[in-house]
């Protein structure tokens, strides 16, 4: 008998973006070129409040400096897809001086078929 499997993926992704404040930690941080804490800044803080969580990524962007953005959302998406989407959308609202907290649900859907 000759199966023959048909395998289709895709990804909804929904991003919330909203001022930083306190508590400073969502999925993801916009931080800007002329922000009040610099990328080194943040690795620190993220380090202090959720070891191992957060991974700073450089960007070049004109108002973006970096991202910091959650480890499990890089096992979700490929990097490049993510924060070009990210940088996208985000840098529609952010400026040099902002630090932008961005909240970033994947849901993934697999469906496949095959023959019977």
């Amino acid at each position: 008998m000759d199966t023959c499997i048909e395998s289709t993926k895709k990804a909804e992704i929904t991003m919330r973006l909203s001022e930083f404040e306190m508590p400073p930690m969502q999925d993801v941080l916009l931080v800007g070129k002329k922000a009040p804490i610099g990328p080194e800044a943040a690795r620190r803080m993220v380090d202090i409040l959720s070891p191992e969580q957060y991974e700073i990524i450089g960007v070049d962007h004109a108002a973006i400096e970096a991202i910091v953005i959650r480890k499990v959302l890089l096992n979700m998406l490929p990097q490049e897809k993510l924060v070009t989407l990210i940088l996208e959308e985000g840098g529609k609202i952010a400026n040099e001086s902002m630090i932008i907290k961005a909240q970033v649900n994947i849901i993934l859907q697999v469906s496949k078929s095959i023959d019977l």
